[in-house]
């Protein structure tokens, strides 16, 4: 093996180990040498990862298998461990101070280097079960941070659906397992994309997509099952910045991953299309009538993993890894920051809330589009006409819209809309970037499941833009809506239900018998 491909290899194995050895082994261990020893992993960890996505750029093609066997490099796990690793990092660091005093901070750190170990061993899977046993453990060890506070009931019974969650995730992750095995004759899913390359998928390999796509939905908290994803704001801010912006974004790299095997299968894109579009739309109204910060920020990762899942359904793989890098940076922002949201709020109650006007919310869509136009305009110019087509345009001029009238409703006194402007000029350029360099980012099909799907998904963006405006506009017009989308719509309450139903809640809170903090240590009286 030439040395370039060892030296990629061991920088792509390296984050894996490097964090599986910042557990620590004994749970009366001191806490600042626990951090400690986590904060040099991590940083081992972060080198390597970037390292490794260096490597893939700058050299040529490397080879898709690893020296372990069921592993295998790709250029989008290289970005997404290089985004994970570095959260992670920035939010143990975060933790050593948030925690500090706490008694079950080993317990923390263990679980914290468990779910990035298991995230860089998902991210390297090129097998069946190497994919389902790290899916596993990142939710094992991710229960064990949402139980941090075990005397807290309402975080035992979030942790509690998550868990049937996964497991029927599980169930339907090996059924898709042993139907492609089935029909490949192999358990790699190398093996299986050259099998797809062949032919036309067997009645087998569908259905195993159609399984793939429902597990997926599971692990991503679509509705109905968004519940426990709502509830987990219980557990410490820094777990609910590590769920929201690395875990549970995992689902939209499996779908980006299965590209070969979702275009393949229109029923399964249909699906994904169907709950992607009525999850963003429900939770898109749902957050805007919430007023505390984390469960706003919540229903808010509810909408965009919907929306990112009907992206993968269109076959915008490009856009849709764009979509998880930047909102895991912004997710994990908003949570480590959100102990300023009282001090905002205060400010902005000072300055007086306005509403935006009827102007600007039926000019929006059409800057918007402008800006879509514009990148398609860049697209054609390098031979990339049809990269987009024209419906998918709509559908992200009326997802980009409220950005031209969002910061003038929280920023009465500056120029709101030349701040959404700029931010959907940024957003255009790194979408051209991308689309542009082809070797950086994975281009998709962009034409799959046809133009059908595509016309739905633009319905659906503007019903929702419709409300959006309706609900900021004119809040009386949509009193009725409102009741309703502050209760959620009443979904939450018979997912609860069945959950309790098929499996009976073993979780039970622990009575706070003594005080979880340390006790401080007096100092030694002296003799008189």
């Amino acid at each position: 093996m030439p040395p370039e491909s060892v030296l990629l290899a061991v920088a792509s194995l390296l984050p894996a180990v490097s964090m599986l050895a910042a557990v620590p082994v004994r749970r009366d261990a001191a806490a600042p040498a626990v951090w400690r020893r986590f904060r040099v992993n991590a940083g081992i960890a972060v080198v390597a990862a970037a390292l490794s996505l260096g490597l893939q750029l700058a050299g040529p093609a490397p080879s898709p298998t690893l020296p372990l066997p069921g592993l295998a490099l790709t250029l989008t796990a290289a970005w997404v461990a290089l985004l994970v690793q570095t959260l992670g990092t920035v939010i143990g660091v975060f933790s050593a101070r948030y925690l500090h005093g706490e008694v079950d901070q080993p317990r923390c750190v263990a679980a914290l280097g468990g779910v990035l170990a298991a995230v860089h061993l998902l991210l390297l899977a090129d097998h069946w079960l190497v994919l389902i046993a790290a899916w596993a453990a990142v939710g094992w060890a991710m229960q064990q941070l949402l139980c941090f506070y075990r005397d807290r009931p309402f975080a035992l019974l979030a942790a509690h659906k998550k868990r049937v969650a996964d497991r029927l995730a599980d169930v339907l992750l090996v059924t898709a397992a042993l139907l492609a095995w089935h029909a490949v004759g192999s358990g790699s899913l190398s093996a299986m994309w050259r099998h797809l390359e062949a032919g036309a998928p067997s009645p087998a390999l569908q259905a195993s997509a159609v399984c793939m796509a429902l597990a997926v939905v599971l692990r991503t908290a679509l509705l109905p099952v968004h519940g426990w994803l709502i509830q987990v704001m219980e557990a410490p801010t820094p777990v609910s910045a590590l769920l929201h912006a690395g875990v549970i974004n995992l689902g939209g790299y499996v779908l980006i991953r299965f590209a070969p095997l979702l275009d393949a299968v229109p029923a399964a894109q249909w699906l994904l299309v169907a709950c992607g579009l009525i999850t963003a739309m429900l939770a898109g109204l749902v957050m805007l009538t919430r007023v505390s910060i984390k469960v706003q920020l919540a229903w808010s990762t509810v909408a965009q993993m919907g929306f990112m899942v009907m992206e993968c359904a269109l076959g915008l793989y490009t856009l849709a890894l764009l979509h998880l890098l930047g909102h895991s940076l912004y997710k994990a922002h908003a949570f480590l920051a959100a102990s300023g949201a009282v001090e905002s709020a205060r400010l902005r109650t000072m300055r007086g809330a306005t509403s935006p006007s009827a102007a600007s919310l039926v000019l929006a869509p059409l800057g918007s589009g402008a800006l879509i136009a514009a990148l398609l305009g860049l697209q054609s110019l390098y031979g990339h006409a049809g990269a987009w087509p024209w419906w998918w345009g709509c559908v992200l001029a009326l997802a980009w819209a409220p950005l031209l009238w969002l910061p003038a409703q929280r920023h009465p006194e500056g120029p709101g809309a030349v701040r959404g402007l700029l931010a959907g000029a940024a957003m255009v350029t790194g979408l051209a970037l991308a689309a542009l360099s082809g070797h950086a980012l994975p281009l998709g099909t962009a034409d799959a499941p046809h133009a059908a799907a595509g016309l739905v998904a633009m319905v659906g963006m503007a019903a929702l833009y419709l409300c959006l405006a309706l609900l900021n506009a004119r809040p009386g017009w949509m009193a009725t809506w409102r009741r309703w989308s502050y209760a959620g719509f009443y979904i939450d309450e018979y997912a609860t239900r069945a959950a309790l139903r098929l499996s009976p809640s073993r979780w039970t809170p622990v009575a706070p018998t003594e005080c979880r903090m340390k006790p401080r240590e007096e100092p030694p009286c002296r003799p008189c």
